[in-house]
């Protein structure tokens, strides 16, 4: 129990709901908060009951049938975005809960508006829909390379210095108009060190089950990480709202990363008040009614 209080607060102590004074460089990636080291075994009983709690709050939600929640992934390559999902939605009902991975957009999608290709994957009323990487990369990945940014067809008059910050403001409004129709939305930087990524790519080198996992990509970005730094403080700092909070979780240690999104993601289930659909009198004659048929 004391574990599962030290988890929310330390979802607490990094939910950014207004991002003005937001500072990259205040988080540690390496922050536990109260939890300590000696309190991992403890922390990974936890997490196996927090998918049981979770499996429950699902399917709730599911039934009740109002609400979408939808949850969205940011990170730097090899942050645990992949393990993350695996391990905190394990429990989840395959048919209440949808998970989009977007990479390199198509010709197709090039040719739309910048958040055409993951406003289709949006989940439905019932559903969780979890957003690995989302419409964050045309202010993160974009911003690093411009070159990407005149891919996108878009008329010269309207590639301006003004841009980041409007399509800040576009996905601020976007997310509001979600909000008040019913989508409750929690998004997710998991931050890791530039040190702990370091280790991870080279396990990925020394680990025969492991080498599939690298791209020589991978090393190219690293070159431009302060760059990306700057833009992920931005991008938090312009589009953390009370309706769509930011959490800047620490990532160098994947079970403190797993016990904090858990905590979160349940902690925003339990705040909606989930309930299984209340059958009226009329509804119960009905189904007495169904009973006695199948009776006899």
């Amino acid at each position: 129990m004391k574990i599962a209080k030290k988890a929310h607060k330390l979802a607490d102590a990094f939910e950014i709901r207004h991002g003005d004074s937001f500072r990259l460089k205040d988080y540690d990636p390496a922050d536990a908060g109260s939890i300590q080291s000696k309190d991992k075994d403890k922390a990974i009983e936890l997490l196996q009951q927090s998918v049981a709690v979770l499996q429950e709050l699902q399917e709730k939600l599911y039934a009740q049938d109002q609400w979408a929640v939808l949850l969205i992934f940011q990170a730097m390559d090899a942050a645990g975005k992949d393990s993350l999902i695996k391990h905190v939605m394990s429990g989840v009902n395959p048919e209440g809960c949808d998970v989009a991975s977007f990479k390199q957009p198509s010709a197709e999608e090039l040719d739309h508006d910048f958040l055409w290709r993951t406003t289709r994957r949006l989940p439905e009323r019932g559903k969780i829909g979890i957003f690995n990487r989302s419409y964050y990369e045309e202010v993160l990945v974009v911003r690093v390379h411009p070159e990407f940014l005149a891919k996108q067809h878009l008329p010269a008059q309207l590639i301006t210095k003004k841009i980041w910050k409007e399509r800040y403001e576009d996905i601020r409004n976007f997310e509001s108009y979600l909000s008040r129709n019913g989508t409750v939305i929690r998004k997710f930087f998991l931050h890791v060190s530039k040190e702990e990524q370091k280790r991870r790519f080279l396990a990925r080198l020394d680990e025969a089950e492991k080498n599939w996992k690298f791209s020589e990509a991978d090393v190219h970005e690293r070159r431009h990480w302060d760059e990306y730094m700057n833009a992920y403080e931005d991008m938090i700092r312009h589009t953390a709202t009370p309706e769509a909070p930011w959490y800047v979780v620490p990532a160098d240690s994947k079970w403190i990363t797993h016990l904090t999104v858990s905590a979160a993601i349940i902690q925003t289930l339990k705040e909606l008040n989930l309930q299984f659909p209340k059958v009226d009198k009329e509804r119960r004659k009905q189904l007495e009614v169904a009973r006695q048929a199948l009776l006899k």
